[in-house]
């Protein structure tokens, strides 16, 4: 299959390039990396990267923040960063992009683990993940040519700890293979709609 992994020099993008470089035809995207760059702040830089690239098999999109803060001291554009670095980034990636993906192909979004597990600070970081879940959840039964959309949603990562430093107490890190696993589920099986999580 021919894969576009967004974010493929990230934490989790590493993961999927680890689980699927061996079998399949990746191309790598990125902000400034890569081999193709990609904001996917910007529309007109996600239609532009796909009519560089052309048809595709599948989709992954690995990247987004949001804001980390107490709730009591949040304004509303302090919360809307998880939707606009986060939620709505990926979810334009499926907009503009369904044209591109060949029939029966996917997209695999990313959320994670603070929508269902939370930490302090982490509202609209939730929020985002949220959203991100329920437009998979929502889109699946109207997505054309049996094209499928799956999104997962890891814990944090071992190779994420140390970035973190002791944010996330009592949260048992997950394995680099384990978050491969779930993409290489959401890609190469027939889920549709599903949230996969790595707990």
């Amino acid at each position: 299959m021919h894969i576009l992994i967004i974010g493929a020099r990230g934490s989790v993008g590493r993961t999927v390039v680890d689980a699927l470089g061996g079998r399949h035809n990746l191309i790598h995207a990125g902000l400034t990396s890569g081999d193709i760059q990609v904001d996917l702040e910007n529309l007109d830089s996600i239609r532009e990267m796909y009519r560089n690239i052309g048809n595709i098999d599948a989709v992954v999109v690995a990247v987004g923040h949001g804001h980390f803060g107490p709730v009591g001291e949040m304004t509303g554009e302090l919360w809307m960063k998880g939707m606009l670095h986060k939620a709505l980034p990926q979810i334009n990636v499926v907009l503009e992009g369904i044209s591109s993906v060949n029939d029966r192909g996917s997209f695999t979004l990313t959320s994670g683990v603070l929508n269902r597990d939370p930490i302090a600070g982490c509202a609209s970081a939730a929020s985002a993940n949220g959203a991100i879940d329920g437009f998979v959840l929502g889109a699946a039964g109207d997505m054309p040519r049996g094209i499928r959309i799956n999104s997962v949603s890891p814990g944090l990562l071992e190779n994420s700890v140390d970035r973190y430093q002791g944010k996330f107490p009592g949260h048992e890190p997950v394995s680099s293979r384990r978050v491969g696993l779930a993409y290489t589920k959401s890609i190469e099986g027939v889920l549709t709609g599903q949230t996969i999580r790595v707990d």
